[in-house]
């Protein structure tokens, strides 16, 4: 009996050892592919940093240019307003009452 008892134990120790190798190899492939994964984001985010910096520095040139346009811009441009159009546009209602009459 002692026998049959000491042979399962070790066949029990062995498959244990064997699974254990097993789960070892996936895990370092696991970890092997997700070093791969970390190394590709850290260089995409390099990119869209660098990216980021060039599109920040021409939105600055832009903002500057269009300051000085706005800046040269003529003064004496006024827009009429509200009031003088609606004025405007009953006068040639009434032109049009009188001269269809």
């Amino acid at each position: 009996m002692r026998t049959h008892g000491l042979a399962g134990l070790l066949g029990a120790v062995a498959l244990s050892l064997c699974l254990g190798a097993c789960k070892d190899t996936k895990t370092a492939q696991e970890n092997e592919q997700l070093k791969t994964q970390v190394a590709e984001l850290q260089k995409e985010n390099g990119q869209l940093g660098n990216e980021l910096e060039a599109m920040t520095a021409s939105r600055d040139t832009l903002a500057k240019e269009n300051a000085n346009l706005k800046s040269s811009e003529p003064a004496g441009r006024k827009s009429r307003s509200k009031r003088a159009v609606v004025r405007k546009t009953r006068r040639q209602h009434h032109r049009r009452r009188q001269s269809v009459s």
